[in-house]
Formats: structure tokens, C-alpha cells, sequence
């Protein structure tokens, strides 16, 4: 995998001409602050003590991290705080709508932000997946990967070109899978979509309710029918690990950081996107409304945006940071993950998540209560 291409990683998402190569030169310092502490809010994982004792030895400024495992967790929590109790929170991009519509974070001053230190086409792309509202920007971009298959590679082997959602759902895997519920039933989608099962793109259940039920209708009754193909739901990273190294699965529908973390473990797994293209996702730093540290806050934001903070991140996670250079700095190990995972086309086929309004959520909770309880 060249890092040219790796580079451009989001022209699934649409085009952006003119992708810088070259670090430009920092405007602005990231340790615009340089005491007091900032309060993260993150997903579980995303920051270690190495990360947090780099950026404290950077910019003085101390740092509380507190971590969580869904979106949902952390829009609950931002909820019941009135936007409040922390002064950055970590959003996948398709979900910043939705703490938009409950007034829970404030938008970016972009004139504290160093702009150029983000790839051009992560800035430029997560305006159309939810990081600007109304002309207003919510989100720095910070790190993107995917949701695609695991695989043990003794027992269920994979090849890219071939390999599938549907291999998760073959019968011969009955008892060995593990998906998490929700986006379970959209790789199921993707893969009836292929096999030309569905009555429209599984795009289109994004657009409103209606389309939504008629789609979702015909996945949840395939889903139901195969159910037993699935040992364990997940839920969070802890559980999507478990489910193959106590629980017996050898195949599954999981983020990358996932097979990666098994991998360094010595397990046999792989991580592949199949012919329907990998689930991606962009993530991000926004600001809570009712943050109490605004320039530890950005302080945190443009650190996280230089080369080495990047690279740290993408070594720990093998999630892949926006950071312009980051990849230059990556391990081997993260760059061969990155390699296989991704060959050939892969990257061309990228399906991004569409943003998912509060209707779509809540309609999409209901379809996942019923399989899991089916």
C-alpha cells in the first residue's frame, strides 16, 4: 500500500483535488495553554498513558481522561450533564447532527484550530458527514477506520476479492460469529443489496423512515432466519475481543482496532474489507457547550493534530489518525495492518456512514431490539 494512497484515503467520500504531501509549517503552537487541565471524554482505548504524559510534557497542561464504549453511552451522558463536565468529547462524524439538535456542543472557533496539520481531504469531506451544520463546524477531524470482517485465519480463512459479509451469515458458521446488532443488520444489507435481495440501495434507508422500514424489513427477516450463525453480540471493544478470544468465534463483523489488538496478542486473526466494501467511519474532537477549558481544550486538539501525536495514536489503536505525517511515523507492524486490510481496490470502496438523524437512530434501536430478542 503506498502512502500516496493511503493519503487519500476518503475520495470515497468524495473528491478533493490538490491532497498536500508535505507537513506544512505550523501557524500556531499547540500548547496555546499552558497550565490548568482538560477534562476527555473518549472512547475506550483511544488514549494511553504514554499519549497523556506526551501531550502533559508538551503544553503543562494536565489531562483527565474518562473513557466510554458507544456513541450512544456518550450522548446520554452529554444529555443528562446539559452538555456538560467535560471540555472534549470523541463523536463518530454521522453522529454529531444529533448533539447539534440538543444543543450540546458549540461550534469551533477555527482560528484556534491548526487547519493545515489535517489531511485536506478529512477536513474537506466530514463537512458533507456531519461535522459542519448550517455553516457551522462541530468537529475536528481526527481519526478515521472501519467495521469489516474478522477472521481467524486457521479456521475461517479469507482473501480479499472473495471474501464477504455474507461469509459471517453461511451456514457452516453457525455457532462461530459475532456482530454487533445495528450495524450487523447494515453489513447483512450490503451484502442482501449484492445479491440483489433488497427492493433499494441500502443507502436509500438513510433518506426517511419509509425507506427505511422496507429495507430493514427484509434484512431483520434474513437476520432472524440466521441468527444462529451468531455466539455473541458485541456492544463495545471489550466485548468484540472477547467474543474471539473466550467465546470461540472465528469470524465476525468488528472494527479494526479489534483484530488489530488480537493480532498483537499473537492470535490468529485478520481483518479484511469484503467485496461490498468496509463500513467507515470518521471520528473527531468537538467542544461541549458547557466545556470549562476552551484553550486547554484546543490545546488538546492542535497536539493531537501533529505528526508524532498522530502516530502514537495510530501505533496504539491501528485506528488511522488525520494528522498530516502521522503516517510517516507509524511502526511496521501499523503499516502492514494497514496493507492487509486494505489491498488492491479496497480503499475505492470504502462505504461511508451516512449521517444518522435522531429518527434513523431511534428506528434503528427498535430493528436491533427485535433481533436481539428474536
Amino acid at each position: 500500500m503506498t502512502l500516496i494512497k493511503r493519503r487519500n484515503f476518503i475520495k470515497g467520500a468524495g473528491a478533493v483535488a490538490g491532497l498536500s504531501l508535505a507537513a506544512p509549517l505550523i501557524s500556531r503552537s499547540y500548547a496555546q495553554g499552558s497550565s490548568g487541565a482538560v477534562n476527555i471524554f473518549a472512547w475506550a482505548g483511544y488514549l494511553n498513558d504514554d499519549m497523556i504524559g506526551a501531550f502533559e510534557k508538551a503544553t503543562g497542561i494536565k489531562a483527565n481522561y474518562t473513557p466510554y464504549g458507544t456513541n450512544d453511552e456518550l450522548l446520554n451522558q452529554l444529555r443528562a450533564n446539559n452538555g456538560g463536565g467535560f471540555d472534549i468529547i470523541w463523536p463518530t462524524v454521522d453522529r454529531v447532527p444529533n448533539y447539534v439538535e440538543f444543543e450540546l456542543v458549540q461550534p469551533i472557533d477555527e482560528s484556534k484550530v491548526n487547519v493545515d496539520n489535517c489531511l485536506p481531504s478529512a477536513w474537506k469531506n466530514s463537512e458533507n458527514l456531519g461535522a459542519v451544520i448550517d455553516g457551522k463546524r462541530y468537529q475536528v477531524p481526527t481519526d478515521w477506520g472501519t467495521e469489516a470482517v474478522s477472521f481467524d485465519k486457521d479456521q475461517a480463512p479469507l482473501e480479499y476479492g472473495t471474501a464477504s459479509y455474507g461469509d459471517i451469515w453461511k451456514p457452516e458458521m453457525k455457532g462461530k460469529a459475532t456482530v454487533r446488532g445495528h450495524s450487523g443488520l447494515v453489513g447483512l444489507g450490503l451484502w442482501l443489496e449484492a445479491e440483489g435481495k433488497l427492493p433499494m440501495p441500502m443507502a436509500d434507508a438513510f433518506k426517511s423512515e419509509e425507506n427505511m422500514v422496507k429495507i430493514y424489513d427484509v434484512i431483520l427477516e434474513e437476520a432472524i432466519a440466521r441468527k444462529a450463525n451468531i455466539a455473541q453480540f458485541w456492544s463495545n471493544e471489550n466485548e468484540a475481543q472477547g467474543a474471539f478470544r473466550i467465546n470461540g468465534c472465528t469470524i465476525g463483523q468488528t472494527w479494526d482496532s479489534t483484530a488489530a489488538a488480537l493480532g498483537k496478542e499473537g492470535l490468529p486473526v485478520g481483518f479484511i474489507a469484503p467485496k461490498e466494501g468496509a463500513l467507515a467511519w470518521m471520528e473527531g474532537v468537538a467542544i461541549p457547550k458547557g466545556a470549562e477549558n476552551l484553550e486547554q481544550a484546543y490545546a488538546f486538539i492542535n497536539w493531537f493534530l501533529t505528526p508524532e501525536a498522530g502516530a502514537m495514536y495510530t501505533n496504539a489503536t491501528s485506528i488511522n489518525s488525520t494528522a498530516v505525517g502521522a503516517a510517516d511515523k507509524t511502526t511496521d507492524e501499523a503499516k502492514a495492518f494497514f496493507a492487509a486490510a486494505y489491498p488492491g481496490d479496497a480503499l475505492d470502496k470504502l462505504w461511508w456512514w451516512p449521517i444518522q438523524e435522531s429518527w434513523f437512530v431511534a428506528k434503528r434501536n427498535e430493528y436491533q431490539d427485535r433481533f436481539l430478542s428474536a
